[in-house]
């Protein structure tokens, strides 16, 4: 005997929803479980990688060393400043040593390079020839885009028809670029040692003024340029950024920088001030002489132990002395008339334009 449609359904649908009430308490169960566990056990595997998580990145921390042991930017660019504070770049720069290195240790390493050239080039000097802040000032503006040597086989014609500020600005354009031929750009510097020359006349007495803001302010004259007269016509500390200067702190991961007033400021705040003229010279002679840009002298240099950049160029040292330059190689210098250390040293006068 069948039984009727209706009640069968019926019970069919009692029976489903018993089971689905059952498997929605199952669920509950089994959730409480899962949370209760989240909160009671750190060690599943979830709690355990946070934890490692945070544990890592408590020991990178650790290792970076802190900010406030390094010196600001602000400082650094104040110890930059030769004359007046106002005259130091107004830039930020690189305060964290680029190759990694602790900063003591970058300041000791610096130092170190230092004085390891001041013996091997203790008769170092400005390679320009002058007798006076007039003729200095003249031959490092003239010096742009050319070699010491051509400015120093050129000036003498120049400063023996023009031996003064006054002779200078009235003098004939076309006679001075005729002079400044042999040194490159000569219009060009023609305007700015004539131009520099009536600034001198008109708002200095016809004196070179020994102050940083005031020389900037001479038509062909930055901070190179005032540095070097700042710092070897009156004894004033300054340091001179040029290619080769720009080239060896680089190499030697003294900073990163690029830009030549933040190199100044970041090589400046590892030196007292007292030294920063000589470190100048020591440098830019090493550059000349065995650092060079191309091929350097790695095999031959004296401070290969220190320098991070060692194997860019020739590692043979016999290879190496064959690149060595000027009195290293046995070669003329820069100079016509050099000081007495340097020929003492077995340096030798460079041979006036023309000759040979």
């Amino acid at each position: 005997m069948k039984r009727p449609a209706g009640k069968t359904a019926a019970k069919k649908a009692t029976a489903s929803d018993k089971d689905s009430a059952a498997g929605q308490a199952a669920a509950g169960r089994t959730s409480a479980r899962k949370s209760a566990a989240g909160k009671t056990t750190p060690g599943k595997p979830a709690a355990k990688k946070a934890v490692a998580k945070k544990a890592v990145a408590e020991k990178a921390a650790a290792r970076k060393p802190p900010a406030k042991k390094l010196a600001p930017a602000e400082a650094l660019a104040k110890d930059a400043a030769v004359v007046v504070g106002k005259a130091a770049p107004a830039k930020t720069i690189a305060t964290e040593p680029p190759s990694g290195e602790s900063r003591t240790a970058l300041v000791r390493r610096a130092r170190r390079i230092n004085r390891e050239l001041a013996e091997v080039y203790p008769y170092a000097h400005p390679e320009l020839d002058f007798e006076n802040p007039f003729q200095l000032i003249i031959a490092t503006v003239l010096s742009a885009q050319t070699t010491d040597l051509r400015v120093n086989q050129t000036t003498p014609a120049l400063f023996a028809r023009y031996p003064t500020p006054e002779d200078l600005a009235a003098a004939n354009p076309e006679e001075v670029e005729e002079i400044l031929r042999p040194t490159g750009f000569f219009r060009a510097k023609t305007k700015s040692v004539i131009g520099l020359s009536k600034v001198l006349v008109e708002e200095f007495g016809g004196e070179v003024p020994g102050r940083l803001e005031d020389l900037v302010k001479l038509p062909g004259v930055g901070r190179k340029t005032a540095f070097v007269v700042l710092g070897n016509a009156f004894g004033r500390p300054g340091i001179t950024v040029d290619t080769h200067f720009q080239r060896l702190v680089r190499r030697w991961q003294w900073t990163d920088a690029t830009d030549p007033d933040k190199i100044e400021a970041a090589v400046g705040a590892l030196f007292p001030k007292s030294e920063w003229t000589m470190l100048s010279h020591h440098v830019i002679f090493h550059g000349r002489r065995i650092c060079h840009a191309r091929k350097p002298a790695c095999g031959a240099c004296p401070i290969a132990p220190l320098c991070p950049a060692y194997g860019e160029g020739e590692t043979d040292p016999e290879k190496a002395r064959k690149l060595l330059k000027y009195e290293k190689g046995g070669f003329p210098g820069q100079r016509l008339k050099p000081p007495q250390a340097y020929l003492d040293a077995g340096g030798i006068p460079a041979p006036p334009l023309g000759a040979g």
